[in-house]
């Protein structure tokens, strides 16, 4: 028996409560992550006036930051397999701190696009962890509620920290914003340090050559329904105002965010209980669902009740979906887990450039009309993958 297994086992198998406090410390990790990488998105104006660049020049410090996510992933959880866990998450989330300080106190464009850069590396360190280490603190029938819990981060910070944290640019100044991610980081590192276990790396014998994990039976059919599956729901997510413009159903843009942010918590519940049951059945069932919101969009045209019913299912869709995705995947790397959601972090970074970098294409040659079909057809070749891959990859049954 490995290090690990010892210590998971000796810790958590004659104690059937999921320790929350310790998983939602990892939660808290996500959602400052997923805030550091998408706040500036709503305080471009801000920040382009601030450092006397325009606007597109300012939408650069995401690029960057996804860039650094994708260049630095698989390195750094390479070179840390073998590290401690809490010392690793301590200096993860002290580079946030550093990193949005340094943002909040840039003196020059040129500076701060440095920092984003730095802040992304620490997010494809922090990603690369987050999943094994939730999975490290509880039984492995456990493994997928505790994941669930530790990924609630994501949908919190995309569908209420961003616009709060907009609404705070926008009062206070960008620059203030910043300051909080910074406080937030400072935050999550004494949490951490206070209140969550540590847990032993990789043991050098277990670990697999890097790039041989992509070929371990059921890694690449995931990490390719992931790559389509969040393709889809970014090209969706990134021009959802242009969409809701072109359907005049007169909605505003913040309160469809907060509807589909509310249904994903509902999703991260529902995944909670049952993905260690019926992994295979949900994944199926939300794929197979968020091609059916594409069809609904298509008809959402002057349509209040349609466009919000394909919130609620596109938010039931997506909630869930890293938890399903990520347990999917540590269980068909096992030991290799954390190389292999490194790689999941490169494929998610990949599909929130793509998503824009398509929808761009689209709308450069259509109208918003145009992105349902595409995202209903990407549902469906996620779907078709998943009922594919039943071997290695989305096994029927209970996962133990």
């Amino acid at each position: 028996m490995t290090e690990t297994m010892r210590e998971t086992a000796n810790t958590s198998d004659t104690d059937p409560r999921l320790p929350v406090g310790a998983l939602l410390a990892l939660a808290l990790a996500g959602f400052v992550c997923i805030m550091t990488e998408t706040m500036p998105a709503g305080l471009l104006p801000q920040i382009a006036t601030g450092l006397d660049v325009s606007e597109s020049a300012a939408g650069q410090w995401v690029s960057l930051y996804a860039a650094g996510t994708v260049i630095a992933a698989l390195p750094a959880i390479a070179l840390t397999r073998g590290m401690r866990r809490k010392p690793l998450l301590v200096i993860g989330a002290s580079g946030f701190l550093v990193a949005n300080l340094a943002t909040a106190l840039t003196p020059t464009y040129e500076f701060a696009l440095v920092a984003r850069g730095v802040a992304g590396a620490f997010s494809g360190l922090l990603w690369g962890m987050l999943a094994g280490y939730a999975r490290r603190l509880v039984p492995p029938r456990q493994s997928g509620r505790a994941m669930a819990l530790a990924m609630v981060g994501t949908p919190i910070a995309l569908s209420i920290g961003t616009p709060l944290g907009t609404l705070l640019g926008t009062g206070l100044g960008w620059r203030w914003a910043f300051v909080v991610m910074s406080l937030a980081a400072a935050i999550l590192i004494v949490w951490v340090l206070l209140g969550v276990p540590d847990r032993p790396g990789q043991g050098e014998g277990d670990r697999t050559p890097l790039f041989r994990v992509m070929w371990l039976p059921g890694v690449a059919p995931i990490l390719v329904t992931a790559l389509v599956w969040m393709l889809g729901h970014n090209l969706l997510y990134t021009y959802i105002a242009p969409y809701i413009a072109w359907t005049g159903v007169g909605v505003r843009v913040d309160l469809a965010l907060l509807v589909f942010g509310l249904s994903s918590l509902v999703s991260i519940w529902i995944t909670g209980v049952l993905v260690d049951r019926m992994l295979r059945v949900l994944v199926l069932t939300a794929t197979a669902v968020f091609a059916v919101t594409g069809v609904v969009l298509m008809a959402a045209g002057g349509m209040p009740m349609a466009f919000w019913a394909s919130v609620v299912l596109w938010g039931l869709t997506f909630g869930g979906a890293a938890t399903q995705l990520q347990t999917a995947l540590a269980d068909a790397a096992g030991t290799d887990g954390d190389v292999a959601q490194a790689m999941m972090t490169v494929t998610w970074n990949l599909a929130i450039f793509g998503g824009g970098a398509l929808g761009g294409v689209i709308l450069a040659d259509s109208t918003a009309g145009a992105l349902p079909p595409v995202v209903g057809t990407l549902a469906a070749v996620a779907f078709l993958i998943v009922l594919v891959a039943r071997r290695h990859a989305f096994r029927p049954g209970p996962r133990l």
